[in-house]
């Protein structure tokens, strides 16, 4: 019941991957619970509106509830960028823990022109980054400046949660 956070190019999904090995659970990334049409939506440089991302958080707080029911753990690399969109996953999972990855908009930028193959492009990073609303301080979670390698990353997260869970 733990995820990462952001879709900026900031290296969630492959933190969240790394992070999952370390754990030995399950892992998803929250960008295949994306419907066609939202995926066509983000392709065309349009941002998802709380509409749009209802029904997808719904989806991916029934993968973290399944494997909280069943008593596995997970990860899941997601853009829940908006408190209402945590509450929603923390609906689900109680027990979810968020991960908020950090970074400057000028590393961001520099990440996402590297990237490629993502329907998502770099043009809607500003659109992210204005969305973004900062764990609060009630929220189960940390922010983990995202500019050391992956594998450090995960490393940190690793113990971080050792320590918090």
């Amino acid at each position: 019941m733990r995820r990462g956070h952001g879709r900026r190019g900031i290296g969630k999904t492959t933190v969240a991957r790394l992070l999952a090995q370390r754990l030995g659970v399950p892992f998803a990334d929250g960008d295949d619970y994306h419907s066609p049409a939202d995926i066509a939506k983000m392709s065309a440089g349009t941002p998802l509106d709380d509409a749009d991302r209802r029904p997808w958080l719904q989806s991916v707080g029934r993968w973290l509830h399944e494997h909280d029911v069943a008593g596995t753990g997970a990860v899941v690399a997601c853009s829940a960028l908006k408190r209402r969109y945590r509450d929603t996953l923390q609906a689900a999972c109680p027990r979810a823990f968020f991960l908020h990855l950090t970074a400057d908009r000028d590393v961001l930028a520099d990440r996402l022109r590297r990237r490629h193959g993502h329907f998502m492009p770099g043009s809607l990073l500003d659109s992210q980054l204005a969305t973004l609303e900062p764990l609060e301080p009630d929220e189960r979670g940390a922010e983990l400046n995202a500019t050391p390698t992956p594998h450090t990353l995960a490393d940190l997260a690793t113990d971080l949660l050792a320590r918090q869970l």
